[in-house]
Parts: C-alpha cells; structure tokens; sequence
C-alpha cells in the first residue's frame, strides 16, 4: 500500500514496516530512537506519526507482521502429528530463525521485553501477553497429546509448554550472543532427546 503524505511525500507502507521490523529486530523498543526511524524509513517525524500514529504503534504494527513471516514455523508446527514432532518442528524452526545469518540476531519479542523505563511499560506487557499467548496454543497442543495417549499419563503439558519456551528463548538468546547454526542445532537436539516417550516407548 502507498501511503501519500501532505501534497508529495510518498512511500510504500509494507517497505517501510520491513524496514522498521528489522531496525527493532536489531536494536529493540528502547534501543531505537524517533531518529533512527526516520532515517531507516527516509521520512520526517510528521510522516511518521500521520502515517503510523507514533512509535509504540508502529512497533505493535511491525510485532504483527513479525509473528506472520518469523513466527510462522510455530503455525506450522501444530499441524505436526504426534508431540515429539511437534516439539521437533518448533525447535528446528527456531534454529533456522535464529541461526539464519540474513537476520538480525536475536529474537524480536525477547528484545523488546527488555525495555524497562516507563516509556517502554505498555510494550513490555504487550509482549509477555504474546508470550503467554503462544505457550498457551503449544500447552494446548500438549494437552490434546496427552489425551490421544501420545505422551505419558503423567507427563505434564503446562510443564513441557514452559520446557520448549524456555529453551526457544535460549537458542534466541545464544543466537543474539553469536552462536551459529550448528552451536544452535545442538541445543535443540539435546532438548529433544529429554521428550517423554508415549505410551509405545516413542
């Protein structure tokens, strides 16, 4: 979508979101200033602002169209058929994220987390809601599993959502410190291999 600006500015909306998206991928919420904005997307303030409203809406604009293209492999994952594949699935996308060396490092929604100045208060909630939001569809994935006799009868779902969140923000974390592809692999294969075996012994 072009978006026209007063009598002559114009700019495409869906280049100007990819650009912001990556400019917060790299540097988080707090760590990117009005300035950096405006010269990553080559617009004023004024643009900005008539276009996007002001930063905190922009970035919630760029979170959504992030979860869309990054976080699409969780989407995928839960067509998986048994948990263990679900499991696997969720841990090699988040390698091949977060391994890929075309984006920035890190993860999006972990970066910006982090804010914690009063101006960052209302992203910071707005990114845990998210969070529990996606443990809660993996938690619900699990519980389904359980059910259909693909995990233990004493496994626990709410656990193991927690288990494969937290070691997904590990491999973003270690990612953002600059671990590789292959450094990232390996944690995902020895968390894999701590999966409960069903009621077969898979």
């Amino acid at each position: 979508m072009v978006v026209k600006i007063g009598r002559a500015r114009e700019f495409d909306t869906e280049q100007a979101l990819e650009l912001a998206m990556n400019l917060f991928w790299r540097k988080g919420y707090e760590g990117t200033s009005m300035s950096d904005l405006t010269d990553t997307l080559g617009i004023t303030r004024a643009s900005l602002y008539a276009a996007f409203g002001n930063k905190e809406a922009l970035f919630r604009a760029v979170l959504d169209r992030y979860e869309a293209k990054a976080g699409q492999y969780r989407v995928n994952a839960l067509e998986a058929p048994t948990a263990r594949e679900f499991a696997r699935e969720l841990l090699d996308g988040a390698v091949a994220l977060h391994g890929e060396k075309n984006n920035p490092p890190g993860c999006l929604g972990v970066q910006g987390a982090l804010a914690c100045s009063d101006e960052g208060a209302a992203i910071k909630k707005e990114l845990m809601a998210r969070r529990l939001a996606g443990e809660g569809a993996v938690r619900r994935r699990l519980k389904r599993a359980k059910a259909e006799g693909d995990l233990p009868p004493k496994s626990n779902p709410a656990d193991l959502a927690r288990y494969l969140s937290g070691v997904i923000y590990g491999i973003t974390v270690l990612a953002a410190g600059g671990a590789g592809r292959k450094e990232l692999q390996g944690v995902a294969d020895i968390a894999l291999r701590q999966w409960p075996e069903d009621e077969n012994g898979r």
